[in-house]
């Protein structure tokens, strides 16, 4: 299954920020889309060790390894999206 958000205007846009900035922090995703390996994070629960895969939902890998949200961003103001516009392209 994969999940789709569509963050429409000012409002929508900046709710959809704070929503993705979150996923990624749950699902210990970096700002650049890259996920760190055990050396640089390691998990504090016997849990963690295991294989998270539940991102894939949220989430489209690029060849290049980064993780780019499955969402679109609407405005007619550019500058609402611009400043986290890198976050999200895929290259």
């Amino acid at each position: 299954m994969e999940c789709i958000s569509i963050h429409i205007g000012q409002a929508g846009v900046q709710m959809g920020n704070a929503c993705w900035e979150l996923y990624c922090l749950e699902h210990g995703i970096q700002a650049d889309g890259t996920i760190p390996g055990p050396k640089v994070a390691k998990p504090t629960e016997p849990e963690a060790e295991q294989v998270d895969s539940s991102f894939e939902t949220f989430f489209c890998e690029t060849a290049s390894g980064k993780h780019v949200p499955r969402a679109v961003f609407i405005d007619l103001e550019p500058t609402v999206i611009g400043n986290k516009a890198w976050v999200y392209q895929p290259w």
